[in-house]
């Protein structure tokens, strides 16, 4: 599906941003007139000009909140926080620039300021974890016990987008949702520098601990959703943290192995220099010039992971893979595919032979409109089919 762009990547994050239009979170015509001025697969284009309409939004936002005008200043600060992640999305080539934490933080701010106008009680919470904590948001229908859906993104998602990808759908349906970022993610690598790590179980039972606290949640109908490079995560996390009741992988992922990326980008060159960096960092320097697609992921990667070169980024990424780990999953599991997946091709299905504890697989059509990563362009068509699969799962329980 390409939008605007012929870059397949620009084309994708524009899908992405205007995906969250049913949730509030964008318009159709704000979208649209913003990328007609963005020059193809220049990212300092692409921040100007969604910064530009973010500020537009923002200033919207404002000027309705002073007037009293408290829905259309919601539903403002909400498009204006994903437009303003949207501008940040490729800045991460230059990690002390500092455009990075104002880009991403205007997001954060303007989230908060919608979130305390939404008709359910939104919480920000901080969730005990190692010497520090983990943000999330805790979404909540009533303060009676119901299923619980913990959710959280992938290789770049932040926190306040998640609301819209999902809990918002989840609020609709009766859940309580917790959101929350982990290291690499969001505020986490942004503010405490913590990058990416493979033992993901290490960070969802904090989290689990932390929702059993709480008097809203049912201990017993608790599901865990991961997306994007989640999709690796969340069932890494599954297969040791077994008080989950299910798991969702959007999209299944079964190895992030950047050598693997390497390895079918350069055609099998990669194997034969994957051990002389300054071969390696000169074959993957000559993909990034070809491919945003691939520049984005090594900037990406070398951000959210910490890493000071391709070398240590390869290396740091070794680990993830749940070959062996898979079979340990217990609870019930869905893996999703995007038919047009220009990420995870393939990945969906090698995790589901994997399992082997109760597991359906969903597959999502491109002539549905839904083939795309994560299923972005058709998240109301990916609401309705994961919760439906969800529904008997949790609330069955109760019955």
């Amino acid at each position: 599906m390409k939008l605007i762009f012929e870059d397949q990547t620009f084309s994708f994050e524009l899908i992405r941003t205007l995906s969250y239009a049913p949730y509030g979170g964008a318009d159709l015509g704000e979208c649209l007139t913003t990328a007609s001025r963005i020059q193809e697969g220049d990212f300092e284009s692409w921040y100007r000009e969604w910064n530009r309409t973010a500020e537009r939004i923002h200033a919207l936002a404002e000027s309705a909140l002073a007037a009293g005008q408290l829905v259309s200043a919601r539903e403002a600060f909400l498009r204006a926080s994903n437009y303003y992640r949207t501008a940040e999305f490729f800045l991460h080539g230059n990690i002390d620039d500092p455009r990075i934490m104002e880009t991403w933080g205007n997001s954060r701010s303007t989230f908060q300021q919608a979130s305390k106008l939404m008709d359910k009680p939104v919480d920000f919470v901080k969730i005990p974890f190692e010497n520090t904590y983990l943000p999330g948001y805790f979404y909540r229908v009533d303060d009676t016990p119901r299923p619980t859906l913990l959710v959280h993104g992938g290789f770049d998602s932040i926190g306040e987008e998640l609301y819209l990808q999902v809990a918002a759908a989840a609020l609709q349906r009766g859940y309580h949702c917790l959101t929350f970022e982990g290291p690499g993610q969001g505020a986490v690598i942004r503010e405490q520098n913590l990058p990416f790590r493979n033992e993901w179980e290490q960070v969802v039972t904090p989290v689990v601990d932390y929702l059993l606290t709480r008097t809203e949640v049912d201990p017993e109908r608790i599901a865990l959703m991961g997306i994007s490079l989640g999709g690796y995560l969340a069932p890494r996390a599954a297969a040791f943290e077994h008080r989950l009741a299910a798991c969702i992988a959007n999209d299944g992922l079964f190895s992030n192995r950047f050598s693997d990326m390497g390895r079918k980008l350069s055609r099998g060159k990669m194997d034969l220099i994957l051990h002389d960096s300054e071969k390696m960092e000169a074959l993957i320097q000559s993909l990034m010039e070809k491919s945003t697609n691939v520049r984005w992921a090594i900037e990406n990667g070398m951000f959210t992971f910490n890493a000071s070169s391709i070398q240590e980024l390869v290396d740091k990424t070794e680990p993830f893979t749940l070959e062996g780990i898979a079979g340990k999953i217990k609870c019930p599991t869905l893996v999703c595919e995007a038919e047009e997946d220009h990420f995870f091709a393939g990945q969906p299905e090698q995790l589901y032979k994997a399992l082997t504890c109760p597991k359906t697989y969903m597959k999502f059509a491109a002539e549905e409109g839904a083939g795309e990563h994560c299923h972005f362009g058709a998240l109301l068509q990916f609401n309705h089919r994961v919760f439906e699969w969800l529904d008997p799962i949790l609330k069955g329980k109760q019955d």
